[in-house]
């Protein structure tokens, strides 16, 4: 039986980092780069959807504090993720770490979790992206056809003008005699995703300067924010005093809803703003100095949304009462009331293309996991076929746009972010364990960036990861499994058999005629 352990050694991920020729990542990306593709990535639905939802369902004015739980995790998942990407800058991110240290079996739960993350992320975000086009148009005068809008099956209603879900009413409006229809599909959600996927075929150069544009456009909107909010807030102290009471609203006899067991939910679902740092990662083959830039890329980009995030947080839920922000759109909502009505284009056109940024990074990510599981033979050869021109993985690129494209348009987006942050939940936590394992196996190894105070920062990271994983609702946890018994059939009826390291045989011979044998 063939070992479900194995290691592949990181002195073999090492030397493969350091291949280039036409079968390998084209190396284009400076440190700019790295930073604005994780800002790029962090900052999107997270912030500009979920803040309203989580603060109306489950936390109020307290997501603030569920930010800052959030972000701790983050934080000490993002130092153990700096130090393997600067030593193993591969573009397996997590996936590969986890094949240095626990084994192939590890490696697979975290590969399957990362496609689950970049891929359900990506879908989640498309829908925001189809909510907050729909409201800029409609406030335009040019409303699309609101059944093409939405998953198929969700309730939409014209209220005040505007066409929009059912769920996002304000508290005590009913739906009763306001016109209704019912969405058949998210054609909107489909055609972004397919756009950027064909956009990232074409090169990661392209694609990342793309990004840098946008990511200035992002921080200016949220900038744009922060400033008119807090401008009000100063101005009407008694409003911001009257909307941030009770901080904690108490308990509604449900865990999760308010109370601190709401404030611990609210980390697990604000946790999806945060997901996307990690991406960065998946781009170390990309990057010119990995070494350098890298830790830099990750911890700098979480360091200045971490701190944006809290910010906002705090400034929406002070100019506008939480049980409010059940909207498709609540900081442009939170920019309305404050009088400023210029403000709300300005932050609807920010959120739509903050929300393509966020888009691209993940499927950028997603691409490049399945590159490096096909590249160690756990999946078939084309998700590690690179294109001759644009040096880039086109056809899996091609293939995860459209599966996401699907999803996006098929799915709602609470189900969708329960999913995906329960999973790279999952993915932090083994990232965590790497760096305990491989510090205790293998000391030698240069680590031209260390996390600070091991054993301290990796085990905080693992018990705040598990924390949210368990606030996460019972359904989230059901759906993982049934996600991991998937990938475990996969593994078992294809990977396992294919798998190079288990044939003694070093990656390259996926893109070589001639495998080279190695000994075992």
């Amino acid at each position: 039986m063939s070992n479900l352990f194995a290691i592949k050694p990181p002195d073999w991920l090492i030397a493969e980092s350091r291949r280039e020729d036409t079968h390998s990542l084209k190396r284009a990306l400076g440190p700019v780069n790295l930073m604005s593709l994780g800002i790029g990535a962090i900052i999107g639905a997270g912030i500009f959807v979920l803040t309203g939802t989580v603060a109306a369902q489950a936390a109020g004015p307290a997501v603030v504090l569920s930010f800052v739980l959030s972000g701790l995790g983050c934080a000490f998942a993002g130092l153990c993720y700096a130090e393997f990407a600067s030593m193993i800058p591969i573009a397996g991110s997590a996936y590969s770490y986890g094949y240095a240290t626990l084994g192939e079996i590890f490696a697979w739960i975290i590969g399957w979790d990362l496609i689950l993350e970049y891929a359900f992320g990506s879908s989640t975000v498309a829908s925001g992206w189809s909510g907050n086009l729909n409201l800029l148009l409609q406030h335009l005068g040019w409303a699309l056809p609101p059944q093409l809008t939405d998953a198929p099956g969700a309730l939409l209603v014209q209220y005040q003008g505007f066409w929009q879900s059912a769920t996002n009413l304000p508290p005590g409006v009913s739906i009763a005699g306001l016109p209704a229809i019912h969405a058949v599909f998210n054609l909107v959600a489909f055609l972004v995703i397919m756009g950027i996927t064909l956009v990232l075929v074409v090169g990661i150069k392209e694609s990342a300067n793309i990004n840098s544009v946008i990511v200035v456009v992002k921080l200016a909107t949220v900038m744009i924010f922060i400033g008119v909010a807090a401008i009000y807030v100063f101005q009407h102290p008694s409003v911001a005093l009257s909307n941030w009471h009770p901080f904690i609203p108490p308990n509604q006899g449900t865990f999760g809803q308010f109370g601190w067991s709401g404030i611990a939910r609210g980390a697990s679902l604000v946790f999806f703003a945060y997901i996307g740092f990690d991406a960065v990662s998946t781009t170390a083959q990309e990057a010119r100095k990995p070494q350098r830039d890298m830790p830099l890329g990750i911890l700098g980009s979480l360091a200045i949304c971490t701190v944006l995030y809290i910010i906002t947080a705090g400034l929406l839920t002070g100019v506008v009462n939480y049980t409010r922000l059940q909207v498709a759109a609540p900081v442009a909502v939170g920019i309305e009331a404050t009088g400023v009505r210029w403000g709300t284009y300005v932050v609807l056109i920010g959120t739509i293309l903050g929300l393509t940024s966020t888009m691209m990074v993940m499927l950028l990510g997603q691409s490049r996991i399945l590159f490096a599981m096909s590249r160690d033979g756990l999946l078939p050869r084309w998700a590690g076929a690179i294109h001759p021109r644009f040096r880039t993985p086109w056809i899996a690129t091609l293939v995860v746009g459209t599966f996401v494209a699907l999803f996006g348009s098929l799915f709602s987006l609470v189900w969708l972010v329960e999913l995906c942050s329960i999973g790279t939940l999952l993915a932090f936590v083994i990232v965590c364990c790497g760096v305990l394992v491989l510090r205790r196996k293998r000391p030698d190894l240069p680590r031209p960036f260390r996390t600070p105070f091991v054993p301290l920062v990796p085990v905080l990271g693992i018990i705040i990861c598990l924390l949210m994983m368990y606030s996460l609702p019972f359904g989230a946890k059901v759906r993982l499994v049934v996600w991991l018994l998937i990938g475990f059939a996969i593994y078992f009826g294809y990977g396992r058999k294919h798998s190079l390291v288990q044939k003694g045989l070093k990656p390259e011979a996926v893109s070589s005629d001639e495998p080279t044998m190695v000994g075992r």
